[in-house]
């Protein structure tokens, strides 16, 4: 049996009087890979967001209904620690431009003060780099700033810095959009062995993405979860027309 490490139950949330999810109830499963799929504005980038409550920084941005991880329900856990064991990475890669590929694997840990040894930092470094499989391509330029990285290779220094922190889940809003099809292979082959230790959470609008490295699929339309299954189930035997609709390209 599958034991679920994030909940919604009856999860709404709104940018002032607009109402961008409605009434989402989903159980997702631990050290899974989850694609949320669906149309452009359907709801799915602030669907990942609200789960590590980005969501809130905006202006006017209100939620209803409850998110659980492992239990407890987030908006009563710090929102600090929580980004912490939730972590998030975007669509276009973001190393800190003025930081150094050491520091931005670091840089959790700089920004929230804690006094690491340098042998620590080093651990965490060179662990995080292996996992997310870059340290045998960087390990000589630690020191040279993480932007002169190829457009993959900085997205996988950003998959480093979330994975530094140790989160229990990884969120990720379309981590491949803006790379070539050889780093777009590269990030889904480490998402399927990065699996092994975390839940990982993947926005897509490639569908055969999601056909080829998740586990489950969330379809959204509208603001609503129109379906969630197994992928197998999602692509072969989808329970919505809507959702056969999106998959064979009729709607997008």
């Amino acid at each position: 049996m599958e034991s679920t490490i994030l909940k919604t139950e009856s999860f709404n949330a709104f940018f002032g009087d607009a109402r961008v999810l409605t009434n989402v109830n989903v159980e997702m499963p631990s050290k899974k890979i989850t694609a949320i799929m669906g149309p452009s504005g359907c709801g799915k980038s602030t669907f990942v967001r609200c789960i590590n409550r980005m969501h809130e920084l905006v202006d006017h941005a209100t939620t209803s209904g409850a998110i659980y991880l492992d239990g407890e329900d987030i908006n009563k856990i710090n929102p600090t620690m929580l980004r912490r064991r939730i972590g998030m990475v975007f669509q276009r890669p973001n190393p800190f431009n003025t930081m150094s590929i050491y520091q931005n694997v670091i840089a959790g840990y700089t920004l929230n003060g804690s006094n690491l040894s340098k042998s620590k930092k080093d651990e965490i470094v060179e662990l995080s780099l292996r996992q997310a499989a870059l340290w045998d391509e960087v390990k000589d330029n630690l020191h040279k700033k993480g932007t002169f990285l190829s457009g993959g290779q900085q997205q996988r220094l950003c998959i480093a810095r979330s994975l530094a922190l140790k989160p229990e889940i990884l969120l990720l809003d379309e981590p491949t959009s803006a790379l070539d099809p050889i780093s777009t292979s590269k990030i889904e082959e480490l998402l399927l062995d990065l699996k092994n230790n975390y839940t990982i959470i993947i926005v897509t609008h490639n569908i055969q993405q999601a056909g080829r490295i998740s586990d489950y699929t969330a379809f959204f339309y509208l603001g609503e979860l129109i379906e969630w299954n197994e992928t197998v189930e999602v692509f072969k035997n989808p329970k919505h027309e809507r959702t056969q609709n999106y998959i064979t390209g009729r709607f997008g």
